[in-house]
């Protein structure tokens, strides 16, 4: 007699959550819909997070692990700063691609309504790919090789710019126009107006 094997329910919610929120652009999604999306009790929903927040929350932990941790390969595997620059921000392009319910979710989207504490824990994301931006512009400048046209502070503000301008492209086209089209003529372009 073989055991079934229980499904991970808190990660069964969360995933239906990210669903839910790529599925529904533009909507609230209220727990009592997502409990019957997953088909349990709200009450079960609580049993695993203690409140939508959290659930959130465990969503925004899950894209920064992803994303700094394909970071430090990137940055472990690379040592020219251009194609650094270039795989960092292609990177976040194709997770956001890759995860439209959580891009939601880092743009504020998802949040109207809900804990500023989620808010604030979204800047910090954004603000700590900004900071690697400008660590690898450091290096580059005490280097030999390329160097930031306008400064680091502006090019790694550059280079956010452009990532969450495609992002919010693609949430506002329903999903429609991919962060990553255009990638091969557009980083030639911001590469030559970045760097000299």
């Amino acid at each position: 007699m073989s055991a079934k094997k229980r499904p991970d329910r808190r990660q069964q919610i969360l995933e239906v959550l990210a669903q839910q929120l790529e599925s529904n652009p533009g909507s609230r999604i209220t727990t009592a819909a997502l409990a019957r999306a997953v088909g349990v009790s709200e009450a079960a929903l609580y049993r695993h997070f203690s409140s939508k927040a959290k659930m959130f929350e465990s969503l925004i932990e899950f894209a920064d692990d992803s994303v700094f941790g394909l970071i430090n390969k990137i940055l472990d595997q690379e040592k020219d700063a251009v194609d650094r620059c270039g795989r960092i921000i292609h990177l976040l392009l194709g997770f956001s691609e890759r995860n439209p319910g959580i891009t939601r979710i880092l743009l504020g989207d998802a949040l109207v309504g809900e804990n500023e504490r989620l808010r604030i824990r979204v800047g910090q994301f954004f603000e700590r790919i900004e900071t690697q931006f400008r660590q690898v512009l450091r290096e580059a400048n005490l280097s030999n090789g390329p160097r930031a046209v306008a400064g680091i502070d502006a090019t790694a503000n550059q280079f956010m710019s452009y990532i969450e301008g495609r992002m919010v492209q693609y949430v506002r086209s329903n999903f429609q126009r991919r962060p990553t089209v255009h990638w091969e003529e557009q980083w030639p372009a911001l590469q030559a107006g970045a760097f000299k």
